[in-house]
Order: structure tokens, then sequence, then C-alpha cells
């Protein structure tokens, strides 16, 4: 374009292009990883494995990757899925059901499998699955709009 007016064409595909965008100024991002659940910053020492239970089923050879349900809860073997509230026992690892939780953990404080002493604090409640659509469960809010790929 004449007289240099191609720095200020308007794009309506990029929105920082646009003529109504502001500069934003970008941040260098925080390299300490937080807890998305209480915001802390995480450590090492807060972190434990989890256990999942596979679900044996000696007449089935299809692969685990194509099975419906591949997971259960090792007490009351009720198969685990997103619409399955479940927990884990951070003593062990181990997840179970909310049912679990509700009707035989929370009864005498015991680990089912084990037999140790649990507290209240080593119940861990598992955010449920969502369906992959961003309006299913959380309102989603876009910060900042970042440029795309341009070929």
């Amino acid at each position: 374009m004449a007289a240099g007016k191609e720095k200020y064409v308007p794009s309506f595909w990029i929105p920082s292009k646009t003529p109504q965008a502001e500069q934003t100024k970008v941040t260098k991002p925080d390299k300490t990883v937080y807890c998305p659940m209480s915001g802390r910053p995480l450590k090492m020492k807060d972190l434990f494995p989890v256990k999942f239970t596979q679900i044996n089923d000696p007449d089935d050879k299809r692969s685990i990757m194509v099975k419906d349900a591949r997971y259960m809860c090792p007490v009351t073997r009720d198969t685990l899925g997103n619409s399955v509230p479940a927990a884990v026992i951070r003593t062990t690892g181990d997840v179970v059901t909310m049912d679990c939780v509700e009707k035989i953990i929370k009864k005498d404080w015991l680990h089912p499998l084990t037999g140790d002493k649990l507290t209240e604090k080593d119940i861990i409640q598992l955010q449920m699955g969502a369906t992959g659509f961003s309006s299913t469960n959380v309102h989603l809010e876009a910060k900042e709009a970042r440029p795309a790929l341009q070929v």
C-alpha cells in the first residue's frame, strides 16, 4: 500500500490487529506451579500416586482402550466413569466411589482394604469429568486474545 498504510490496515481475523484493539503488555509467566483447587504453590511432598483398579474380565479380549468400562472401585466393584462421584484415599492412592466413602469408610474411619485408620483429610473427592463442551460444567472466559497462525 502507498505511504506506509499497510501498518494500519485493520484485520477482523486477528483481534489484536483491529483499530479498536489496545496494546497489551505480555508479562513473563510465573515459574511456580499452583494447585488448581486451593491456589497454593504445589510441592513434591504434597503429591502422591493414584491407583485405578482395572476391570479384569477374562471373557473380554478387547484392548483396554476400546472398552467402555475400564476401571472399578476396588471395594464395591462398581464401575467408575464420568458420571460416578469418586474419591482418592490419600494413604494408599486407591480410587473408590463416594458411595463407598459414605457407607463404608465413614462408618468406622478404617481403610476397607488395609484396615488402617483414616481421617477426614485422607479422603480427597475427585472432580467429575465433562463432555468436552466448554459450556457444560464451568463458565469459561478468555482473558487475553492471542494471534492465530497465518499462512
